[in-house]
């Protein structure tokens, strides 16, 4: 006999610093029930007091390493969030919970090697129990994924044809990267250099998109003068992964965005010789991952006035076949990394709950997953402002 599901939302490594974020904002969202799960009683129930939550909150006991615990709270939850990463130290069997008990997911997963893993693994499983798994759900990669959706909708839309060569280009951000972020990397980097079969999916732009091998991708990891933009650019710490995820969402729709489609993902610095310097200051990886020379541990974060001043903003410009032109511009006004990325991955849970998302079970992307439903519960909320030239 199944269990009927009696949570809307499970909100899954609570206690730590974007965790926290994600129940404080879910809190504010009305009549959604959720609960707060993690591995640690005293400190759940530590962080259920200090964010003031109603009594009515739950909260339970799962360890990421408790396949029991784990298969109880997806038996009753509709949708999981899943905060707690690195996600292949501490995700798969949750995940796997979900698969098998037709639960939805959310995270914030960058970790390619470990996400083609567990589509390898799980999403036949998926399939079968209805359960909508969608990894990638925060800065990266909903901004990037969801933008060129919109592109391409409004190219089809005006041009009766898609822009089959889209640059990505972050033009203004404040906020540095997740401590949850740096550990995923770190993460990935550490599997690739003890598995060859590792770094070499991770090198390949359609790793997320099993039995497809496209175009030949722009080079977006060297600086880099872009002629058509008047700006030199340099390569976008994010861009590994959201690169794949925008490459997988072309797949799973079946190759709306053209099988020739090619992308790339970079920050612009500037015209001029001032624009050089700042490009090839930026290209070293440790000033993109932390600026200040000091890198964020998992579990800390900015403080509300960091978080509150933060921001960015990325555009998509895309070129047809026949020369015409589009941009979409997505700007968030938080910090990316924790204040943004913490009401990007609320709202796609709370989408998959409330905005009938007739997706059928299986791993997503949010683009394909959510489609714009989420862009439009995006910009309703003010989360994220979506703008077309087109």
């Amino acid at each position: 006999m199944t269990q009927e599901k009696d949570i809307d939302i499970a909100v899954f490594g609570a206690t730590g610093f974007t965790g926290k974020l994600i129940a404080e904002y879910l809190g504010k969202q009305g009549d959604t029930k959720f609960v707060l799960a993690g591995r640690n009683a005293d400190k759940l129930a530590a962080t259920k007091t200090e964010l003031g939550l109603s009594d009515s909150v739950e909260t339970i006991v799962a360890d990421a390493g408790d396949a029991e615990a784990l298969q109880g709270l997806a038996q009753r939850a509709k949708v999981v969030i899943a905060a707690a990463g690195p996600y292949q130290h501490y995700g798969e069997k949750l995940i796997a919970a979900c698969a098998e008990n037709g639960t939805d997911y959310v995270d914030l997963a960058g970790e390619s090697n470990w996400i083609r893993a567990m589509i390898d693994k799980y999403d036949g499983v998926a399939k079968r129990s209805g359960a909508r798994i969608i990894n990638s759900s925060g800065f990266d990669s909903i901004p990037s994924d969801l933008g060129i959706l919109q592109l391409q909708n409004k190219g089809r839309e005006n041009f009766g044809q898609a822009f089959t060569r889209v640059k990505g280009r972050v033009e203004a951000i404040q906020g540095v990267a997740s401590g949850g972020t740096v550990a995923s990397i770190m993460a990935e980097m550490g599997a690739a250099s003890q598995d060859e079969n590792i770094a070499a999916l991770i090198q390949s732009p359609y790793a997320l998109a099993p039995g497809f091998e496209g175009p030949t991708q722009p080079d977006g990891d060297s600086v880099k003068f872009d002629e058509d933009l008047n700006s030199w650019a340099s390569p976008f710490i994010m861009a590994a992964i959201n690169t794949k995820t925008v490459h997988r969402s072309n797949h799973l729709q079946n190759h709306a965005y053209g099988e020739d489609f090619r992308y790339d993902e970079m920050t612009m610095t500037g015209p001029g010789e001032d624009g050089e310097k700042l490009a090839q200051q930026m290209a070293d990886p440790g000033a993109m991952l932390s600026p200040d020379g000091e890198t964020p541990q998992p579990g800390d974060g900015p403080s509300l006035e960091e978080r509150e001043a933060g921001h960015f903003t990325v555009a998509f410009h895309g070129v047809n076949g026949d020369g015409q032109r589009g941009v979409v511009r997505v700007t968030g006004f938080q910090d990316p990394g924790y204040g943004c990325t913490s009401k990007m991955i609320s709202q796609a849970a709370l989408c998959l709950l409330k905005d009938n998302v007739e997706t059928q079970g299986g791993f997503w992307t949010p683009a394909a997953g959510l489609g714009e439903k989420l862009i439009d519960r995006l910009g309703n909320t003010g989360v994220l402002k979506f703008e077309a030239n087109i």
